[in-house]
């Protein structure tokens, strides 16, 4: 079932597509909106069970919602955006882009990864707890919450041979102490033959916490 995804959009110019990460909104690039939209017409979007978007009664996946956000893009008459990535975010625009190239003019993917074994092993563990204690509180919220934490356990599932293909320019960032392993990356990094790797000091959240450096170099690479 197709939904209309919640969003907000700032400035003029060709699009810049943000998209958050798991249980988050589009707040969390406040600063990116800020920055971006003297330069670009920003869209960021609230995805599918988050935010302000509706949930619909499919069962949430990354790619899932990238076919909402091919929707999305119709529904804007967007024909080809940059679109910059957050942690699922990330993955959901990995997956938008093998599936629909020719929408993608640069792709910048923000502790992305292609699959579940990606993350640090110990975080991962955190994280599989975590859905556990929400799943058997037996409550609607409980479950909603362990839905989403859901989807850093059973996905991405983003094949190496697909990324191989892709020709678009792609910006990977990552936080010098992310959760993101770093082999994981350098992995990507290889297997996508048109990308460049960079990392910012932080965590996983570079983003929000030292947006400054971390806009510089968006800002850099798109141009």
């Amino acid at each position: 079932m197709r939904i209309d995804n919640f969003y907000k959009v700032k400035g003029e110019g060709f699009p810049l597509v943000l998209l958050h990460g798991n249980g988050e909104n589009h707040r969390y690039f406040i600063h990116q909106i800020r920055y971006f939209s003297k330069y670009y017409k920003v869209y960021a979007i609230d995805t599918r069970g988050h935010g302000k978007s509706p949930r619909g009664d499919e069962l949430l996946s990354i790619d899932l919602f990238a076919e909402d956000l091919y929707y999305f893009f119709e529904r804007n008459n967007i024909e080809k955006a940059n679109i910059l990535g957050f942690s699922d975010g990330g993955n959901i625009a990995l997956s938008f882009a093998i599936k629909y190239p020719y929408m993608v003019n640069k792709l910048v993917l923000n502790g992305a990864n292609m699959f579940e074994k990606g993350i640090i092993s110990k975080v991962q563990r955190k994280i599989r707890k975590a859905y556990i204690v929400e799943k058997y509180t037996h409550t609607e919220e409980g479950y909603k919450r362990a839905e989403i934490l859901n989807l850093m356990i059973n996905s991405p599932n983003i094949s190496i041979e697909s990324i191989n293909k892709l020709k678009i320019e792609t910006l990977i960032i990552l936080g010098t102490r992310d959760l993101i392993k770093k082999d994981h990356v350098m992995l990507m990094h290889r297997k996508l033959k048109n990308s460049v790797l960079e990392y910012v000091e932080g965590d996983h959240f570079v983003a929000y916490k030292n947006f400054k450096i971390f806009n510089e170099k968006v800002r850099k690479f798109l141009v």
